[in-house]
């Protein structure tokens, strides 16, 4: 990424500009037409969030007949900004060419929660809609007494309002352009039925991709403010463990006296430089002598699963069905599997980045937070300010997908521009972004199925170990805040539902159910967070291992198995879509030997899974060398149904994305720490997907108009994780127990049959 010196918009004065959003940047992620920045400055006055029953708070309308919708879902890459677009204009009867957005801000766009969870069509879509028929009956009611004759008997098109002869015609911004609805929500504007449908469902291009493409889009680390300062974190290069933190014992000032200008700042075991020149605060950051105090309490990467599985922890019942120990006993047949999951990271390909402006009594914050509302609660809360004297502007960093360092760097700079008076920039380093990240968490998995003669599944029985999410900033915990578990240990409640959808919830009849949650600490461990698909891909790993092995050892084809045991049709819908896009041609599984055969073997696998919402099916096709434990996943199929897709060709992009974000952290992708602290902090210690190992991928959307939109971001990763581990057995006659499948791990496991 570039770093540009920015201008303003043509029509806008640069003091009302600033106003508005102080910085001065080229372009928008997102195409907002002089009316609408007007608007956007106007009501940008005042914090949000906006009475969200009233029209105003979602949409304006202009003199030009063009419409703005405020929506609260960060684009994140997942098309969620033209996606949300087409359901606004669906319902107002408008073109796409009509309708526009704006910038994410808590000064401007609706509180509908955080961008996470794939909640921005499941959730934010029918907030959207509703607000748009509300504006549409609204205008419809204007139209009526503009043109006296009852509303019933008005057509729109392009925002055009026509009496039934079409010889009258009023247009939307001749009925309110510019001005507000001021008029609240009254419950009964009808929505379209599906089949009134004319955008929703269609394959619109996508807003942000051409200026992506033409490499203008602006990126939270494009972003410059006048008169800031540059800055950089001082920390230990790995994290240690997350209740520790990391402690100063001493600061050599001295050791970066001959760069000019710069001054360290310092709340706690907190340390930031700040300069004038970018590269004087890098330089500062890296030859500044800190002596951090000596640690020893994490268990090192190679022991973190003998700790968790170990470790005495408090036991949660999350479901306990029927008769399961009697319906194992009397079981034809019983499989069982043990899976290990290592911590995975974010790793955004461009570090993480914010600028703040801190005032005595006000604070603009610019940063690549999911839920802009929240951040504002917390900074308001660091910085000692009111949260409405707290502005939060999202911009677009470089991917994410989860909680990663965007909340860190946002504290970061707010404390330095604090301390320091003026607007200060952070961007993160390499090894702060991997070292310092808020990991996908560990897991340790058992799970046990059992079959009667003909190939039902008779009972489960899951036990998952696993540790919490952390609620607590790097930043803000190294100045003196606690650290303590997200929601009082939300990640395993997450992880929980995960194992009760993937099992008794969701794909198979199981009638006797044993689901056993086993909470561990996250203080003892590293930073954890929500990666995509939390938890998932650990839980597929194991729950459909044991599943595939039970088909095995009753000689059944694992399709046609699973066919026999799935529990409903959205479940079937994703698993033949999968198996037919595959090729799969049912057949009786042989076992093979790794001893036996060619140097280089493959397989192929099929499964299923989830994110709590939607329906994923996968199959998996892979080549294993035996000889030097290569393992290639050649082509990968994802079958998702997520209701009512609104944007088919963005969740078909959406699928592709899981399906090889799924190989990298299956193939690749491990998070190294010692008893002190991570130790990979860089590409080369860890390594993602290369291009020329991407596998061939084939979206498959499973189309539901009529029913309601579900989740569609993650959906799919957790059946192409399994899938991947069951091709890889089917070509080996190996299980493995844990991933990513590396070289020597490979080599161990082929040895050990």
């Amino acid at each position: 990424m570039s770093h540009r010196q920015t201008g303003h918009k043509a029509g806008v004065g640069r003091r009302d500009f600033l106003k508005s959003g102080g910085a001065l940047v080229i372009g928008f992620g997102l195409r907002e037409v002089v009316s609408a920045q007007t608007t956007t400055a106007a009501r940008g006055a005042v914090a949000g969030p906006h009475d969200a029953r009233q029209i105003d708070t979602w949409l304006a309308i202009h003199a030009d007949n063009t419409a703005t919708v405020y929506v609260g879902f960060a684009e994140l890459g997942q098309g969620a900004s033209t996606a949300l677009l087409q359901i606004a204009a669906d319902e107002l009867d408008l073109e796409m060419t009509q309708i526009t957005s704006v910038r994410l801000d808590t000064n401007v766009t609706p509180n509908q929660g955080g961008t996470y969870s794939s909640a921005s069509i499941a959730r934010g879509g029918p907030q959207v809609r509703t607000a748009a028929a509300e504006a549409r009956l609204a205008l419809l009611d204007m139209a009526a007494k503009r043109l006296n004759v009852p509303s019933n008997t008005l057509a729109v098109s392009k925002g055009v309002v026509s009496t039934s002869d079409g010889a009258r015609r009023v247009t939307y911004g001749e009925l309110i352009g510019e001005r507000r609805f001021d008029r609240a929500f009254t419950g009964s504007a009808p929505a379209k039925k599906p089949a009134e449908y004319t955008v929703v469902g269609t394959r619109v291009p996508r807003r942000d991709l051409s200026d992506k493409l033409k490499g203008t889009h602006t990126y939270m680390q494009h972003v410059r403010v006048p008169g800031m300062l540059h800055g950089r974190i001082v920390r230990p290069r790995g994290q240690r463990a997350y209740g520790v933190g990391a402690r100063v014992i001493s600061v050599d000032e001295t050791s970066i006296r001959e760069i000019p200008g710069v001054r360290i700042l310092r709340r706690g075991d907190f340390i930031g430089v700040v300069a004038e020149n970018e590269w004087d605060a890098v330089r500062a950051a890296r030859q500044l002598k800190v002596t951090w105090e000596a640690t020893s309490a994490l268990p090192g990467s190679d022991k973190v699963h003998e700790r968790m599985r170990t470790t005495k922890t408090p036991e949660e019942m999350v479901v306990d069905r029927g008769d399961v120990t009697g319906a194992f006993g009397k079981a034809a047949h019983v499989a069982s599997h043990v899976s290990r999951a290592p911590y995975q990271a974010h790793a955004p390909l461009g570090p993480n980045c914010a600028v703040a402006d801190v005032k005595p009594g006000s604070a603009l914050v610019m940063c690549s937070t999911q839920d802009v509302y929240a951040t504002r609660r917390t900074l308001g809360a660091l910085l000692k300010l009111p949260e409405e004297q707290v502005r939060v502007q999202y911009y677009e960093g470089s991917g994410t997908y989860g909680h990663s360092c965007y909340d860190d760097a946002a504290q970061a700079a707010a404390f330095l521009s604090q301390d320091a008076g003026r607007p200060v920039r952070v961007q993160f380093m390499r090894w702060d972004e991997h070292g310092w990240d808020n990991f996908g968490p560990a897991h340790v998995g058992e799970a046990r199925a059992a079959a009667d003669a003909d190939g039902k599944i008779v009972a489960y029985e899951y036990h998952g170990w696993q540790h919490s999410w952390s609620g607590t900033e790097a930043s803000a915990q190294l100045a003196g805040e606690r650290a303590v578990e997200w929601g009082g240990g939300g990640g395993n409640a997450q992880g929980v539902q995960g194992v009760n959808r993937l099992t008794c919830g969701g794909m198979y009849q199981i009638a006797n159910l044993r689901l056993v949650n086993h909470k561990l600490p996250v203080t003892e461990y590293l930073k954890a967070g929500w990666l995509r698909s939390p938890l998932d891909l650990s839980f597929a790993f194991a729950s459909e291992q044991a599943i595939d092995q039970l088909a095995r050892d009753l000689k059944i084809d694992p399709y046609e198995f699973r066919r026999r045991n799935i529990a409903d049709d959205r479940w079937l819908g994703v698993l033949d879509a999968a198996a037919k896009a595959a090729s799969w041609t049912p057949s009786a599984p042989a076992r093979r030997s790794p001893g036996e055969g060619a140097r280089v073997v493959s397989g192929r696998g099929i499964g299923l899974g989830t994110h709590l919402q939607s329906w994923g099916g996968a199959v998996a096709e892979v080549e294993v060398n035996r000889e030097t434990g290569h393992v290639a996943i050649k082509r990968l199929f994802g079958a998702l149904d997520a209701g009512l897709v609104v944007n088919p060709a963005i969740v078909e992009s959406q699928i592709r994305g899981q399906l090889v974000q799924t190989a990298s952290r299956m193939l690749l992708e491990e998070v190294k720490f010692d008893t002190s602290g991570v130790t990979t902090v860089d590409w080369a210690s860890y390594p993602i997907l290369r291009f020329e190992d991407c596998p061939d991928v084939t979206p498959i959307v499973v189309q539901r108009l009529n029913e309601r939109s579900m989740g569609a971001g993650e959906e799919v990763m957790a059946a192409a994780a399994a899938a991947i581990a069951n091709a890889f057995f089917d070509a080996t006659g190996v299980r493995m127990e844990t991933y990513p499948f590396t070289r020597p791990r490979v080599l161990a496991a082929l040895k050990q049959v």
